[in-house]
């Protein structure tokens, strides 16, 4: 039984976990790309 519930609180809590890291990732992806975009390629010239 206690096992039960175990995996029930484990289920809710990484349900939890990844709403709230959901617009962390979202935003962190936005900006990683806007910044690779900005850079441009890189090229070296000899």
């Amino acid at each position: 039984m206690f096992r039960a519930i175990a995996d029930v609180l484990r289920a809710i809590g990484a349900a939890i976990a990844t709403v709230v890291t959901l617009p962390f990732r979202a935003l962190a992806r936005l900006f990683g790309g806007a910044s690779e975009v900005a850079s441009g390629p890189r090229r070296r010239r000899v």
